[in-house]
C-alpha cells in the first residue's frame, strides 16, 4: 500500500466519519473503497487489470462455512434480510 495524505471539505469529512462508524471500519478503508468504486464505476480499467485485482481475492476471506458454493444464495437473502431489519 502507499501512504498518502489528503484535504476534505467539513461535509466531506462527516460523511467519511459517518460511514466508516455504520460500517464498522476504518476511514482510510473507507477512503479505500470509494476509490475502487470510483475507479470500477466510472473509468475503463485494462480488462487484465480486473482480471488480476479479482483473482487476488480467492482465498483471502473466510466465512468459517463449507457449504458457501452450495448455498450462497440463501447466506445472502439471510443478510440482506438482517440489513433491512437493522434499517427499520
Amino acid at each position: 500500500m502507499k501512504r498518502t495524505q489528503i484535504q476534505l471539505t467539513d461535509k466531506q469529512y462527516s460523511y467519511l466519519k459517518e460511514i466508516s462508524g455504520q460500517k464498522n471500519i476504518s476511514m482510510a478503508e473507507t477512503v479505500r473503497e470509494a476509490v475502487s468504486f470510483y475507479a470500477a464505476s466510472t473509468i475503463n480499467i485494462d480488462q487484465n487489470l480486473r482480471i488480476r485485482d479479482a483473482l487476488s481475492l480467492i482465498g483471502k476471506y473466510s466465512s468459517g462455512k463449507k457449504d458457501i458454493s452450495i448455498n450462497h444464495d440463501q447466506y445472502l437473502e439471510n443478510e440482506f434480510k438482517e440489513e433491512q431489519e437493522l434499517k427499520k
